[in-house]
């Protein structure tokens, strides 16, 4: 963190108190500005008064990635709803997620509105960008890794998988259209999360939070 906005027009609150301490023990710079510059700086209407400045993200290669102990991937295919894709990395941080692989075009990345929804978890999880999803797929399978697509259409159960004794990835598919043909075509397994209702598939967000729930489930046990 570099330096941090608070907006100059708010009512005192114990949270701002907190900010400011805080702000001082790390000895980064704190600025009272006003709204219409917060708005400006902030690029989003839900700032909610505080603006922090951090330096650029850092990736990591997908090769460091495999070297992390007890292997869990997020593999982006296609996520472009930065709010989707920030409830991911939410989940895949509280579920154990070692790594997030996202290709480098026609994705979301990372951006304000990802790291408000995401709620601080791309402070603790890897990330890599790869040219292409595909052929990172097949670099995982190479290397032990299960390699998992997500697909609301699929006769295969997730919960008929061995999630718990393998590296595992979870790949998951664009909103609109799910899993690309030659992304589920690399998978090992292509697998639906059964439902009991009417309504067809879940959310991709919701999905991927399931599963990778179902990965710590199994790692526990």
């Amino acid at each position: 963190m570099t330096k941090v906005f608070v907006a100059d027009n708010q009512d005192p609150s114990p949270i701002l108190d907190e900010i400011e301490r805080e702000a001082q023990r790390r000895r980064v710079s704190l600025q009272w500005v006003s709204m219409a510059r917060l708005d400006r700086e902030a690029r989003t209407e839900q700032h909610q008064g505080v603006l922090a400045f951090a330096k650029r993200l850092d990736t990591v290669s997908l090769e460091v990635l495999l070297e992390l102990p007890h292997p869990f991937f997020l593999v982006c295919d296609g996520v472009t709803d930065p709010r989707n894709l920030g409830a991911m990395l939410r989940s895949a941080d509280g579920a154990g997620v070692t790594g997030v692989i996202v290709p480098r075009h026609r994705s979301a990345h990372v951006s304000p509105t990802v790291a408000k929804t995401a709620a601080g978890a791309i402070e603790y999880l890897n990330f890599c960008d790869v040219g292409g999803v595909p052929t990172a797929i097949d670099q995982l399978n190479r290397a032990g890794v299960l390699t998992v697509g997500l697909a609301g259409e699929s006769s295969t159960s997730l919960y008929d998988l061995d999630l718990g004794s393998t590296p595992v990835a979870l790949i998951v598919g664009s909103e609109e259209k799910g899993l690309a043909a030659l992304t589920r075509k690399r998978c090992q397994a292509v697998v639906s999360i059964p439902q009991m209702g009417r309504i067809e598939s879940l959310n991709a967000g919701v999905a991927l939070s399931v599963a990778a729930f179902e990965v710590a489930r199994q790692r526990r046990l």
